[in-house]
């Protein structure tokens, strides 16, 4: 059954995205929103395990808090608007928040 996972607080500020990294499944999803694309800043090690998760598990980033933080989404990761966000929720059978 696959889960899409929404994470939303700064890779730098606790262990949620290490943790979150470790029980992804191999159909999973990945959501990064406010804070937590932060993750994408090039030459950081958070955007190293992201580029290293298999290519079964998709990469998501809101569009709207890349702009924000004046970041850009890596080619590993697609960037997403809120329309896109409510669909991806449906998607899959299970919505996951990493509160």
């Amino acid at each position: 059954m696959a889960t899409l996972h929404l994470l939303s607080h700064s890779p730098f500020s606790d262990s949620r995205l290490s943790s979150c990294l470790r029980l992804l499944g191999a159909n999973d999803g990945l959501l990064l929103t406010g804070d937590a694309v932060y993750a994408l800043q090039p030459g950081t090690a958070q955007l190293q395990a992201l580029e290293l998760m298999p290519a079964g598990i998709a990469l998501y980033a809101l569009e709207e808090d890349l702009q924000a933080r004046a970041l850009s989404a890596p080619a590993r990761a697609q960037a997403i608007d809120y329309p896109a966000f409510v669909e991806l929720c449906g998607r899959y059978a299970k919505v996951n928040s990493w509160l």
